[in-house]
């Protein structure tokens, strides 16, 4: 992963790249490692609302639905936050506006120590967790991928894909350990302090834009001046939703991560943990088989990356998807005091699956809407979002109303196999049709 620079090249300066020197690493496998390392130390708070469920209903009495309400106001606000984020990195810059991302974060957890009333929770971790997390969703890996790759675009995000499934296999044990130790406030205070440990690295290591250090982009054969900052952050949201939401690509894309979302973070990730508890799995037990999930997540979501750079991505989405679909239909057998092989061999098929889905789909973005993908990706992560909290909340509510969580598994099943169908109709963009054409 290295590349030489032109030895004819300027020195540095606004309107050129930096001498050639010998071979080495080029800068903008660093700033994904800061990136895949940020997007690692923000994977804790995503850990731990599956594990409060069950601690906040004894200890406060309050529904697993009003619960429920808190993370799918969190997961609703990660989503929709997310488009105008891209935004505002294009107007203030990445190192900016995730930085301050990360302090919010920590103030919305930490606060929740302090809370005695069902609404502070949904103040504290709803809507600052919230807000927060979706200025570090995913279109801040599309953000650096664009701006610092233009070859290997595929597997880089796979790999960024792969740092919050990383963060999960780090947080989910130990926070799964001090709720069952400890009880739940110390863990709130370590998701705190995670996320402001990772701001002194962003604020001195992350880069905006490849010019600032005077270099290519990795792959250009050309130098690319770093764009002027682009007023009206909010604007230029809603102006590229407005144009991309007149093309039936962006409509299908937004429709299946809906369904990638209620069937992840909504279902799995919220009510895996509660629903094996009710089968009387042990939390410990059930925490250490989502993170076992996150290991696999990360081998799936690389390999994802490298096959979205080779083959073709609507075709990839339908395969992700129709397995999913069916993974789902037979959790409800293999839930059980204890953890079985067939349920070993669930957790590693959905871990490769997990989100396997992303590297694809920013694809697609990118082939149909170019410049403007990062915040198209933005707003289709926003569906991906209220599918999550739609699932996250309805979950709870058939919990409460049906005693178990079957009719959830089954439903989603059925969805995902709605979404492999809906990604082979997904048309293809000829090379030299215009980007984000109607």
């Amino acid at each position: 992963m290295t590349q030489t620079t032109d030895a004819t090249a300027v020195e540095n300066t606004p309107k050129g790249p930096r001498p050639a020197r010998s071979r080495r690493v080029h800068r903008a496998w660093f700033v994904a490692a800061v990136t895949f390392v940020t997007i690692i130390g923000a994977a804790a708070f995503r850990s731990l609302p599956g594990l409060l469920i069950d601690p906040l209903h004894q200890e406060y009495g309050w529904s697993r639905g009003t619960i429920g309400a808190a993370v799918s106001i969190n997961l609703a606000l990660y989503g929709l936050t997310a488009p105008f984020a891209a935004a505002l990195m294009d107007r203030f810059g990445i190192r900016r506006v995730v930085a301050a991302a990360l302090v919010v974060i920590a103030l919305g957890s930490g606060l929740t120590v302090w809370m005695t009333a069902a609404w502070q929770l949904l103040l504290c971790w709803g809507l600052l967790v919230g807000l927060g997390s979706g200025s570090m969703a995913l279109a801040f890996a599309a953000t650096v991928t664009n701006r610092w790759f233009t070859e290997r675009r595929g597997l880089v995000t796979g790999i960024l894909t792969a740092a919050s499934a990383s963060g999960q296999l780090i947080f989910l044990p130990l926070l799964s350990w001090i709720v069952e130790t400890h009880k739940w406030r110390p863990a709130a205070v370590t998701v705190a302090l995670a996320a402001l440990v990772v701001v002194p690295f962003v604020w001195l290591l992350l880069r905006d834009h490849p010019a600032d250090v005077g270099l290519k982009p990795y792959g250009a054969k050309e130098f690319v001046p770093k764009p002027a900052p682009v007023p009206g952050a909010a604007r230029r949201a809603v102006t590229v939703l407005s144009k991309a939401a007149r093309t039936g690509p962006f409509w299908l894309l937004a429709g299946t991560f809906a369904i990638c979302g209620a069937s992840t973070n909504g279902l799995i990730q919220t009510h895996f943990v509660p629903a094996a508890h009710d089968h009387h799995m042990p939390v410990q037990a059930a925490a250490s088989l989502l993170a076992v999930i996150g290991v696999f997540d990360v081998v799936g979501t690389i390999a994802s990356g490298w096959f979205t750079d080779r083959f073709d991505a609507r075709r990839l989405l339908a395969v992700y998807y129709a397995l999913r679909g069916v993974s789902l239909l037979f959790l409800p057998m293999l839930l059980g005091p204890s953890v079985q092989p067939p349920m070993i061999f669930f957790i590693v098929f959905y871990g490769l699956d997990w989100v396997a889905t992303v590297p694809p789909t920013v694809a697609l973005c990118r082939e149909h809407y170019g410049e403007d993908s990062a915040i198209v990706f933005g707003w289709v992560l926003a569906s991906h979002q209220v599918g999550a909290a739609l699932v996250a909340f309805l979950g709870g509510v058939a919990r409460d109303v049906f005693g178990t969580y079957d009719m959830v598994w089954y439903a989603s099943g059925a969805l995902c196999a709605a979404a492999a169908l809906m990604a082979l109709v997904i048309r293809h963009r000829p090379a030299a049709a215009p980007l984000a054409a109607a």
